[in-house]
């Protein structure tokens, strides 16, 4: 087997970034904000919220359902890539991070696109399977990932056919591919990609990006 890839330098990352981001000053300023926080890291780079956009143009969303959205970036990201008639329903239980997500929708001109739903995400998900099953273009899912496989399962009867789940984290700081870490969130990583690998009613590819994101296509 042959292995064939970049040496992802520090310098090759700022050139991808200067010669491909084009990062609107809102997100750049909510990415600002959400760096003060002591949890800052769990936001998404900008690059990965931008080949998020380019997924919803290119598969022409107008419903959109999110799983976990902290201080609300991607949620901004997939807003401002939908049509004036699109929408998307936010799921999280923190309703302190999503003050300042809830201020930058309003600042971005996007908050009558976004249903902001405050409970545990599989309650919401069951709620929405009741009457919306196969109705989402697009889901996005980054929450705990103790859920991953559940969330995952509920948003395949969510999404209709040809639409398109992005999953993140699933390289997991590349801890995924290491056979001796045994730590408990490396382990549910390793079964969810695994669950999604064997899973024939889907097409997938995961995606060096970010912490490693999944694509899922709903045959």
């Amino acid at each position: 087997m042959s292995i064939s890839q970049l040496n992802f330098t520090p310098e090759l990352y700022q050139y991808i970034q200067k010669n491909s981001l084009r990062e609107p000053s809102i997100l750049q300023e909510l990415r600002a904000e959400t760096a003060k926080l002591p949890a800052g890291q769990m936001q998404i780079a900008p690059e990965q919220g931008q080949f998020l956009a380019l997924l919803i143009k290119l598969i022409n969303a107008k419903k959109a359902l999110e799983i976990g959205v902290f201080t609300g970036y991607s949620s901004l990201v997939v807003a401002l890539a939908l049509p004036a008639d699109g929408k998307i329903i936010a799921c999280d239980i923190d309703a302190r991070a999503t003050v300042i997500a809830q201020t930058f929708w309003q600042r971005a001109g996007v908050a009558t696109k976004i249903e902001l739903r405050i409970a545990p995400a599989l309650t919401t998900l069951d709620e929405l399977i009741t009457h919306e099953a196969a109705t989402f273009d697009f889901i996005f899912i980054d929450a705990d990932k103790a859920n991953y496989i559940q969330y995952y399962e509920r948003c395949l009867k969510l999404l209709r056919t040809g639409g398109l789940i992005a999953i993140d984290n699933t390289l997991w700081h590349g801890r995924v591919a290491d056979a001796a870490d045994q730590e408990k969130i490396t382990q549910i990583i390793c079964a969810f990609n695994q669950h999604v690998y064997q899973d024939e009613r889907v097409a997938l590819s995961l995606i060096p990006i970010g912490d490693g994101l999944t694509l899922v296509y709903k045959k």
